[in-house]
C-alpha cells in the first residue's frame, strides 16, 4: 500500500524559512521521480517541484530561487527547503509520486499534506 506522510509545516513569518519532510512506504521510492504540488484556499492545485530518482531538481516559476528540493533515497524521504517565504506561499503542501518531470501530474495516492502559514 503506497503511502506519503509529509511534515514540518508550520506557521512562519515572512522572509523566514521552513523545511518540509515526506515519508514514502509501499512503493519502489528510489525508482520514482517525486513532487511537490501545493493548494492555497479558493485556488487550484500549483506545481511547486519535481526532483528526478538521482536528486536533479526543477521548479514552478513563482519558487524558483527560494526553494530546493531533495531526496534521501536510503531514508524514503523527500525534502522541500523553503527560504524568503512569502504570504502567498501559504497553502497545504502535498507530496507525491511525479507523472513527468514538470506539472501537477501524478500517480494516486498523494500525501494527506501539511499546512504552511506565512504571517506577521
Amino acid at each position: 500500500q503506497v503511502q506519503l506522510v509529509e511534515s514540518g509545516g508550520g506557521l512562519v513569518q515572512p522572509g523566514g524559512s521552513l523545511t518540509l519532510s515526506c515519508v514514502a512506504s509501499g512503493f519502489s521510492f528510489s525508482s520514482h521521480l517525486m513532487g511537490w504540488v501545493r493548494q492555497a484556499p479558493g485556488k487550484e492545485v500549483e506545481w511547486v517541484s519535481t526532483v528526478t530518482s538521482s536528486g536533479g531538481a526543477r521548479y514552478g516559476d513563482s519558487v524558483k530561487g527560494r526553494f530546493t528540493a531533495s531526496r534521501d533515497n536510503a531514508k524514503n524521504t523527500l525534502y522541500l527547503h523553503m527560504h524568503i517565504l512569502k504570504p502567498e506561499d501559504t497553502a497545504v503542501y502535498y507530496c507525491q509520486r511525479s507523472l513527468r518531470f514538470s506539472g501537477p501530474d501524478y500517480y494516486s495516492p498523494r500525501g494527506h499534506g501539511t499546512q504552511v502559514t506565512v504571517s506577521s
